[in-house]
């Protein structure tokens, strides 16, 4: 079925929808070739901003490629966050990821990363011409990366689990600053 979908789009999505497949036939030998399979889960989770860009207009776009890259970053976040809980399985299983090479430096690494994955959202928001509503849900999104990454520990499993779960609200808060500042004039909803 994807298929079926996937050769109606315009001839650069194409290519960008069957590039993905070299994304995700890889990343399951990540962890054991690099430190930083997080980085590749971001590259391969987000490849529909790129696809979704091309399907829509075939062809790449400065917001698309910004919101591509800022997504990177925040997954990169997020993913460190979720691997501070696996630290001693994944020594024992003897498999890499960014919060065994971080080690203590994690919490840091992780507020570097959302704060480029902020900045690359409010890039998004000023290359794609976004309305002011653009910017309330945006300036949320950026609190809650910076209380997760104030917030994490890296002897604390339990509220790595909990602060990796608040990402839902995080990307929410993103869609909406998206989609609000969309809006223009009288196509505002209410």
């Amino acid at each position: 079925m994807a298929f079926g979908i996937l050769i109606t789009l315009p001839p650069l999505a194409i290519g960008l929808g069957v590039g993905s497949l070299a994304l995700v036939a890889a990343y399951p030998f990540m962890k054991r070739i690099t430190w930083w399979p997080q980085a590749w889960l971001g590259l391969t989770f987000n490849w529909g901003a790129l696809l979704g860009a091309a399907a829509v207009s075939n062809h790449l776009t400065p917001p698309s490629i910004l919101l591509y890259a800022g997504g990177v970053f925040w997954t990169l976040g997020y993913d460190t966050i979720y691997a501070v809980q696996d630290l001693e399985d994944d020594a024992l299983a003897g498999v890499k990821s960014s919060a065994r090479r971080l080690g203590a430096a994690a919490p840091k690494a992780v507020l570097g990363f959302y704060i480029i994955a902020f900045a690359l959202a409010l890039s998004t928001g000023w290359f794609g011409h976004l309305g002011p509503l653009f910017l309330p849900p945006v300036a949320l999104y950026g609190i809650q990366l910076s209380r997760q990454a104030a917030a994490l520990k890296i002897d604390d499993p339990v509220g790595a689990l909990k602060l990796f779960k608040a990402n839902a609200a995080a990307g929410i808060l993103l869609f909406a600053a998206l989609a609000f500042g969309s809006w223009q004039g009288s196509n505002l909803p209410f």
